[in-house]
């Protein structure tokens, strides 16, 4: 029996977490879940939001499923999304939107792959306070981690029969830091002949995002372009509720919704499990259970396409009532 670590999150985590073992259970898959806790509800008894505890059992499981953590805005812990991804060397974020049945958008054609490198850059948090009245952030840029994410892009592209990879900076304003990360894209392009490459400024990128999305594939940007970019993308296919993403190293993964934990609606039984299920299946395909991967995600779409929705999604569906009928159409 597999051992994958359950980080259960806070706000409605806990919820969608629970909505999301009794899935997979009921697809007959077997898992020992090593459930740990982490954010701001731990803080008080352990005095951080990130204990060693929850790292040692990634690092003695490999792999994680984690339901969201809140990060105050602008004040408070750093994020432990950006822990977990410095610490484990999680370089890799992978937010794979496409659109799912019976879920109106403006589009109805979009299968974008977001490969966002996920260790430097601005996102980072480098910075420092000068004077009370300016503050700096520094954008670090390394040759290193720029070919290896390309290097992800291009053979995720080959292993998933993707077309094309699309490289997306502002190299013709940041022309060093940039500039760094599209030289490293284009040599590594060259060992994937048969993968076309393209390249775009991310304003422009933007632009035809919101007119023709359909034309992109497989997107692999610096890390703070990829967050804001990869929440456009949920955008175009629902929203958040429905957005699934991947982190993932050499040695680790660590899979998680793109949504946060909703406190508003903590308790409530409205809370939508897709995002969380999506990154699960796409866990599961990760260890080779792709059987359970494709049956969870079929029974998933059937329920969709019944019109069992949560609120977020225009239905009126309790968080229970949209689990048990996943489980009916396994």
């Amino acid at each position: 029996m597999k051992t994958i670590t359950l980080i259960n999150g806070d706000g409605i985590g806990p919820e969608i977490s629970d909505a999301v073992v009794k899935i997979i259970d009921a697809a007959g898959l077997k898992i020992n879940w090593d459930v740990q806790t982490a954010g701001a509800d731990v803080i008080g008894a352990e005095g951080t939001p990130l204990p060693d505890r929850v790292v040692d059992s990634i690092k003695r499981n490999k792999v994680a499923l984690k339901a969201p953590v809140t990060t105050p805005i602008g004040k408070g812990f750093r994020s432990v999304n950006v822990q977990l991804r410095k610490t484990l060397d999680l370089y890799a974020n992978l937010r794979p939107c496409k659109n799912l049945p019976n879920i109106e958008t403006k589009f109805n054609d979009v299968d974008i792959v977001v490969v966002r490198e996920n260790t430097e850059d601005l996102y980072a948090g480098i910075e420092r306070q000068i004077d009370s009245d300016t503050a700096e952030s520094i954008k670090l840029i390394t040759r290193c981690a720029s070919e290896r994410i390309a290097k992800f892009a291009f053979e995720y592209a080959v292993k998933n029969n993707r077309k094309e990879v699309c490289v997306v900076t502002k190299a013709n304003i940041m022309k060093l830091s940039d500039g760094l990360f599209l030289d490293s894209y284009r040599k590594v392009a060259e060992n994937y002949p048969q993968i076309h490459n393209r390249e775009i400024l991310v304003d422009n990128l933007c632009m035809q995002l919101v007119q023709n999305p359909s034309q992109f594939d497989v997107l692999v940007l610096p890390n703070l372009y990829g967050d804001i970019v990869s929440d456009l993308c949920a955008g175009l296919i629902g929203g958040l509720g429905v957005a699934q993403g991947a982190n993932i190293g050499v040695d680790y993964a660590v899979f998680e919704p793109v949504h946060g934990s909703a406190p508003d609606i903590k308790g409530k039984n409205i809370a939508n499990p897709t995002a969380l299920l999506l990154s699960a299946v796409e866990m599961l395909k990760y260890i080779g259970e792709n059987k359970y991967a494709e049956n969870i995600e079929s029974a998933l779409f059937k329920t969709l396409q019944l019109g069992v929705k949560t609120p977020d999604l225009g239905g009126n569906a309790t968080t229970e009532e949209f689990t048990n009928s996943i489980i009916k159409h396994l």
